[in-house]
């Protein structure tokens, strides 16, 4: 029997996969369907190990190990940290996936949960399992932050309820970054469904790629995002009207103080001069 371990992580928003495979001597340059793999020589100056071994990176800021402990994926990713600084690698277990890859002539084909079986071994398997394991990890994460931004306005909409709004401008424009964030993400940077290169000339890849995209629910978790992120754009929409009402309110009352005092002014001088001269 032959087994391969994947195990999935979120390094950033992005990897500068170009920089990364040019330290390793890499020529190439890549494209967004394109994982950067390092394996054999690639990683012998990393680990003592290497056989069976490697890593997928994806420029979206995923990574995907290979048949690799823990302390060695470690290893690798403090070592990258040295190309790319922006790798957030303090909390490298936050955000992570598993998954294993099961070969032996005794197998029937088989995808499940955790873990997938099969008689035979087609080159494209840890290809396609690497790209949606980093994919659902990367969604997990936007899945994680766009919880927590509704969280953040509903305490918000509490103090609605209230009577009171206290939403500066500086929140409104930071809240509508995060969302568009989301909708970027999502959409532009990690493009769910967009079919490895592979796929469109060979229909089992392509068979199997939909197989992996069901088993882990994307489309339906997709769905839900941009639900979740259209009702955010609607929310952060109304704060917006709220805020611009507000100051215009503050601005109609700034104007009738000035009127009052001009004419309070006005009223002292004729005052001053017919009652008191």
């Amino acid at each position: 029997m032959n087994i391969w371990e994947f195990k999935s992580v979120v390094l950033g928003s992005d990897i500068n996969l170009n920089d990364v495979a040019s330290h390793f001597g890499i020529k190439k340059k890549f494209k967004w369907e394109d994982p950067l793999i390092l394996s054999g020589n690639a990683l012998r100056g990393i680990l003592r190990d290497v056989e069976t071994k490697s890593v997928y990176l994806y420029y979206f800021g995923s990574m995907v190990f290979i048949n690799m402990e823990f302390h060695e994926m470690q290893d690798i990713v403090k070592y990258l940290k040295t190309i790319d600084k922006s790798l957030k690698i303090e909390n490298m277990a936050e955000y992570s996936d598993d998954y294993r890859l099961e070969i032996s002539p005794e197998y029937e084909y088989s995808l499940g949960n955790e873990v997938m079986t099969a008689g035979t071994f087609e080159d494209y398997y840890p290809d396609i399992i690497a790209m949606i394991l980093a994919k659902s990890i990367s969604l997990e994460k936007i899945e994680h932050e766009t919880d927590n931004l509704l969280d953040n306005i509903e305490d918000i909409i509490g103090y609605l309820e209230r009577g009171h709004f206290n939403f500066s401008d500086k929140q409104l424009a930071r809240t509508s970054a995060q969302v568009i964030r989301f909708e970027y993400n999502t959409i532009a940077n990690l493009m769910l469904f967009e079919k490895p290169g592979s796929a469109w000339h060979n229909e089992d890849i392509d068979k199997f790629f939909l197989e992996m995209l069901a088993l882990f629910d994307i489309e339906d978790r997709y769905s839900k995002i941009m639900h979740k992120t259209e009702m955010l754009k609607d929310i952060t929409d109304v704060f917006g009207s709220l805020t611009h009402e507000k100051r215009a309110t503050r601005l109609e009352i700034m104007v009738i103080v000035l009127i009052s005092v001009s004419i309070a002014i006005s009223l002292l001088e004729l005052f001053t001069k017919y009652v008191l001269k």
